[in-house]
């Protein structure tokens, strides 16, 4: 299945990937901190699925991927199982794709963001600052909120196949 809606249908609209691993007996999901002074010392909701905001003209798919690409260093390979869009608290709708793929946290290299504080001083830093595995209720704990329902989507899929 693919979405084909582009950047112009809705402003607040994001996409990502969600990542996942079997080890032993347990399903892990990948996820990301959010990097940056705001988020330095924050744990509970301040980790994500690899994901970001959709560029114009861009597809859902499209935008997922090279989230994906920024916010990891890693080109998601494999088959993509889609999942249902959530909307954040703040009305941003999120669509993501799960992808069952093996992936070094200490690898990851994130994009740079630039951001100009109040007081006119710039400061740069990754937009992801670590990557780790998490169990589902390790993940339940960490993951923004909303997000979670894409580990619940995914937990069922899988259940049924």
């Amino acid at each position: 299945m693919r979405l084909l809606f582009t950047f112009e249908d809705h402003e607040k609209k994001s996409a990502g990937i969600l990542v996942f691993r079997k080890n032993g007996q347990e399903r892990e999901f990948l996820l990301v901190h959010f990097g940056g002074p705001f988020w330095k010392n924050e744990q509970e909701g301040a980790w994500s699925i690899p994901k970001g905001e959709c560029e114009k003209g861009e597809t859902l798919l499209e935008t997922a991927l090279r989230e994906f690409k920024e916010e990891t260093g890693f080109t998601a390979q494999g088959d993509l199982i889609p999942l249902s869009p959530i909307t954040q608290r703040g009305g941003k709708i999120v669509h993501a794709w799960a992808l069952a793929m093996d992936i070094d946290p200490e690898k990851v290299i994130s994009n740079i963001v630039r951001l100009t504080l109040p007081s006119g001083k710039q400061i740069q830093f990754p937009e992801i600052d670590k990557a780790a595995w998490y169990t589902r209720t390790s993940a339940r704990k960490l993951i923004i909120g909303s997000q979670f329902a894409f580990i619940q989507e995914l937990e069922n899929i899988l259940q049924d196949s």
